[in-house]
């Protein structure tokens, strides 16, 4: 016995619009979190730096964390995107078709997705490179300031390595951002 297409194409599109609006879901708590504890210690860093005689205030810094910011607020659009998947979910559980996004429409928010995940991961890695080579070079030269009579040198703080563990966070929720977009992509665009 052959079944009836509409049946079976509707079952399929409902299976889709039940992971579009999870994987959204999923995606966006996953992005959001990552991306508001970065912004908080980015915060935090910007503030600090202000402070006279600050560690931060130089040009390589200052840079990083240009970029840094870029990342997350490049990651502010994949946050919703992330929930403009789970609201072409619901869109596509609806019982009128007419409701539907069309096949093309929803491919390309997706594709607006994976590029905008990839951006993100290009600006706050190269933010990244920026940071941990002016925390590498202070390193390299605090050890000579260490023996010498002027040992007043600040250190690499905590706080320098918190910029670090931010940008790190903005990657990988850029990283969940990309999986979910390819993810889907790949789902719809099975046959």
């Amino acid at each position: 016995m052959s079944q009836n297409p509409d049946i079976t194409s509707s079952s399929n599109i409902r299976a889709i619009g039940q992971k579009f609006r999870l994987i959204g879901w999923i995606s966006f708590w996953i992005q959001l979190v990552l991306g508001v504890v970065s912004g908080v210690i980015l915060l935090l860093f910007a503030i600090s730096s202000q402070r006279p005689g600050s560690t931060g205030n130089n040009a390589g810094a200052g840079f990083g964390i240009f970029l840094a910011i870029c990342g997350l607020v490049t990651l502010g659009v994949g946050i919703y995107l992330a929930f403009r998947y789970s609201r072409l979910g619901t869109q596509l559980l609806s019982g009128n078709p007419n409701n539907r996004p069309r096949k093309s429409e929803t491919i390309q928010v997706l594709r607006l997705g994976v590029m905008v995940n990839l951006v993100g991961i290009l600006l706050t890695l190269l933010g990244a490179q920026a940071i941990v080579g002016t925390l590498a070079a202070r390193a390299i030269t605090q050890t000579q300031f260490i023996f010498s009579p002027q040992g007043n040198q600040p250190f690499i703080s905590g706080l320098d390595m918190f910029v670090v563990q931010a940008n790190t966070n903005t990657v990988m929720a850029h990283f969940a951002g990309l999986i979910a977009s390819l993810w889907l992509l790949n789902r719809i665009s099975k046959p």
